[in-house]
């Protein structure tokens, strides 16, 4: 996620940098025999008009989860302008023919990055189950935090437009605002933060391995269940802890999967800190009930398993279909399939990017930690719809 801060200066040093400033008097040149340089082509617009029949395998999808996956978003699709219409079309929709009532009232976009490229990356996703306890104990001793009450966050899209869906986290010192703790900073106030734990856990890389995935369930002692939700992040990058290991020599790529890194830590436990440390980036949560058919997306509503994505909101309208087009994981078995945008993420940056959740648990888990595809997609919006 690029940095606000980062993107604040920018903008100022931009600013300063467009100011006039007074140059020397122009001398005579020679004529040069160079080739002039070729301008940059303009950038692609993130979405183009499409046809249906330019859809690979639209022809034999079985739509009829992904229709009504799409009914349960109109709760909060259809108080759009743009989408009241085909929200209240939908409620009578003739499921004999379903295909038809999403070409009648639907149009195909393609994603399309700004290079004109329509290719880009498909990874995967779950929601872990973990061991854990409401009291805290030799056996639990890892403590699971909602958001800290000393930390502020600022929606830097309410101040300007266009940082929208940028937000910038931090703390107090004195009058100054500063970053918030990262992630071995944080590890260090965790006991004297610990009465205000929601639960506590067996295993840190298990948490640390959930913290990524931005929910999960936890098995308690007692024997029920409860599901924790990501509430707020601490505003430090993400940097993966897999990259870190193969960069010092300690795994190969190949062996730098979510079973390599805990098979690493087991074998080097006196280095787990050292090791999660490298990502400063640290996730708070809330207690949620487990209900539904996954936990709630970035609009509220329950992930759909294997028909749910996560998208850059900034170019994909959340709760819109989305046609994917991409391979099944470590294959190149086809996935072709009718997807919901029902969620984002920290590392979900680009038009042509999506996360597929693939579910709950260790199944889900494996699929979704080897699929890095190749893969395209296609939005379908409203017939009314028209580009900025």
């Amino acid at each position: 996620m690029r940095s606000p801060i980062l993107l604040l200066v920018f903008l100022l040093v931009a600013g300063c940098a467009s100011q006039a400033t007074r140059l020397p008097e122009p001398v005579a040149i020679a004529p040069c025999a160079c080739p002039m340089p070729e301008m940059p082509k303009p950038a692609e617009k993130p979405l183009q008009p499409a046809e249906w029949s330019e859809l690979p395998g639209w022809g034999g999808e079985d739509l009829g989860a992904a229709f009504d996956g799409f009914l349960t978003t109109c709760h909060s699709l259809g108080r759009q302008e743009l989408w009241e219409a085909t929200c209240t079309a939908a409620r009578s929709a003739d499921r004999s023919d379903l295909r038809g009532w999403f070409e009648a009232w639907l149009r195909p976009w393609q994603l399309a990055n700004p290079d004109g490229s329509r290719e880009g990356l498909v990874t995967g996703y779950y929601e872990p189950v973990v061991n854990g306890s409401r009291r805290r104990s030799k056996a639990y001793p890892i403590p699971v935090f909602g958001p800290p009450e000393d930390m502020i966050t600022v929606d830097l899209g309410s101040l300007y437009p266009e940082l929208k869906h940028l937000k910038l986290r931090g703390r107090l010192d004195g009058r100054r605002l500063v970053p918030y703790y990262p992630r071995a900073e944080w590890a260090r106030q965790e006991a004297q933060r610990a009465n205000s734990a929601l639960l506590w856990l067996d295993d840190p890389v298990d948490f640390f391995f959930l913290q990524i995935q931005g929910s999960g369930q936890v098995q308690l002692d007692d024997g029920s269940r409860v599901r924790i939700g990501y509430a707020d992040q601490n505003g430090q990058p993400y940097r993966s802890i897999g990259k870190w290991l193969i960069e010092q020599g300690e795994l190969r790529a190949d062996q730098a999967s979510m079973g390599g890194i805990k098979g690493w830590v087991k074998a080097n436990p006196g280095r787990a800190q050292e090791l999660l440390n490298n990502n400063p980036s640290v996730v708070f949560f809330r207690e949620l009930p487990v209900e539904g058919s996954g936990p709630p997306g970035a609009l509220g509503l329950p992930l759909l398993p294997e028909r749910s994505i996560a998208v850059d909101p900034r170019i994909t309208p959340l709760g819109a279909p989305v046609w994917l087009v991409t391979t099944r994981p470590l294959s190149e078995i086809p996935l072709q399939r009718l997807m919901l945008a029902l969620d984002t993420g920290g590392a979900i940056r680009g038009p042509v990017r999506a996360d597929f959740y693939w579910g709950s648990g260790a199944d889900a888990g494996e699929h979704a930690g080897r699929m890095r595809q190749k893969g395209r997609m296609w939005a379908l919006l409203p017939r009314t719809y028209a580009p900025k």
